[in-house]
């Protein structure tokens, strides 16, 4: 098996929905993240091994959308693209698949990416509407097209807007985590203290030129806009809980993501590829794991990422001290402490099928440069920015072994090992 080396990633600046990316599509979002990693690298002309690439929020249309967003660059028309979808689990699951096949010798080179936009929303029809324009294109009389007409009703007009609740449940993933929270005994103090630790880690980032490189100037923004340098623990507190109004909530606008647009992109290559182009390696992506729980009968809907990472952890013959850096994706505040103290549970990791609890982490190894409750989170896009992130991070270390741990809907999580 072949290294596969991290090359490089590339993003636009996150940005709170229905603003500075109104209506821009995901299309141009992430084609403008590709035109990046093109330029950069001097890729004009070439014949990328594969790319995979995906978004959660995408029109039924749009089911060649990796194609297409290659198409519009100046890549060899002749690479092949295709979709992915995991979910926030998208684009570190394309990483990981494009790994693979580097790692076989499949291919030599491979483009990673997402994107998610809540501004250019992809509406549908009422599914009775749907059916009668079906039978309205196929009508033969205008008998039968005046009878299909005079059959729709006022309701069956209204159109349905995409929702992050869970079939199976009814629940938002925000009052899923509610539920967890409370079963793990989370504090809201300590849910806005990380939210805050967040934000300040972006800020500090941001002054020190760490996202020089990494975040590319799109539609007149040149960085993340969700960050707040002068957020303070007292002002999270004034916050109202945003999905358990019982009283007993604690889930805030503060300690969650909040909707987002955004896009990126991340270049791999294997190891002797990179050499043969001279290009610096920043990383290399070690290895993978998915897991999912049955969140259904009573699991936690964003804890399958604790059975990810004890695979992980088992397969390399690793423990989860061995790590100079972690990046837990903060889909809120409070699922990254239940994973943490999970972690710590004995009773629980013996579920995980451990014989004692895989322990506690350093926490100033946590989301050092800001996690998702700062820098923002454009579902699709997260992981591809994460793992750019992290492997920059490795790279001006000097080496050391990073944890990257994503949750996702549908009770699923996706994880790697990166080390340089």
């Amino acid at each position: 098996m072949r290294k596969v080396a991290i090359i490089g990633g590339k993003r636009i600046p996150f940005v709170k929905s229905f603003r500075e990316y109104n209506r821009v599509s995901n299309q141009e979002m992430l084609t403008a993240c590709l035109h990046a990693l093109v330029s950069t690298y001097r890729l004009e002309g070439q014949r990328i091994g594969d790319v995979a690439l995906g978004a959660l929020l995408n029109r039924s249309t749009e089911w060649n959308f990796a194609r297409e967003c290659v198409l519009g660059t100046v890549l060899d028309p002749h690479t092949s693209a295709y979709n992915v979808q995991r979910a926030c689990g998208t684009s570190l699951d394309a990483a990981i698949q494009l790994g693979l096949r580097i790692a076989a010798g499949q291919i030599e080179t491979g483009i990673a990416g997402g994107s998610d936009t809540n501004s250019d929303l992809p509406l549908m029809l009422q599914q009775q509407l749907a059916w009668k324009l079906t039978a309205l294109k196929g009508a033969k009389t205008l008998g039968e097209r005046l009878r299909i007409l005079t059959s729709v009703r006022f309701r069956e007009l209204s159109p349905l807007y995409p929702s992050i609740v869970e079939p199976r449940t009814g629940l938002s993933m925000g009052q899923h985590t509610e539920k967890m929270v409370q079963e793990w005994g989370i504090s809201r103090e300590d849910q806005d203290a990380l939210a805050y630790t967040s934000h300040m880690n972006a800020t500090r980032a941001y002054m020190a030129g760490f996202f020089e490189g990494l975040v590319i100037p799109f539609k007149n923004v040149s960085r993340d806009t969700i960050i707040r340098p002068d957020t303070t623990p007292e002002k999270l507190a004034t916050l109202k809980p945003a999905f358990d109004h019982t009283g007993k909530g604690s889930l805030t606008a503060g300690n969650s993501t909040i909707y987002t647009d955004g896009a990126a992109a991340l270049l791999l290559a294997s190891e002797e590829y990179a050499q043969r182009r001279q290009w610096p390696v920043q990383a290399y992506l070690t290895d993978g794991e998915t897991a999912a729980v049955d969140y259904v009968h009573g699991e936690g809907l964003l804890m399958a990422p604790t059975y990810a990472v004890a695979r992980l952890l088992q397969r390399n013959n690793l423990r989860l001290q061995d790590f100079d850096v972690y990046e837990i994706h903060e889909a809120f505040c409070g699922q990254v402490l239940c994973t943490l103290k999970a972690w710590e549970d004995a009773a629980y990791c013996k579920k995980l099928g451990l014989d004692a609890p895989l322990g506690s982490i350093d926490r100033n190894k946590l989301n050092t440069k800001g996690g998702s409750v700062a820098i923002g989170h454009p579902f699709a896009a997260t992981g591809a920015r994460i793992v750019a992130q992290t492997a920059k991070i490795l790279q001006e270390r000097g080496g050391g072994r990073a944890l990257v741990s994503i949750c996702t809907a549908g009770g699923m999580g996706v994880t790697a090992i990166l080390e340089r």
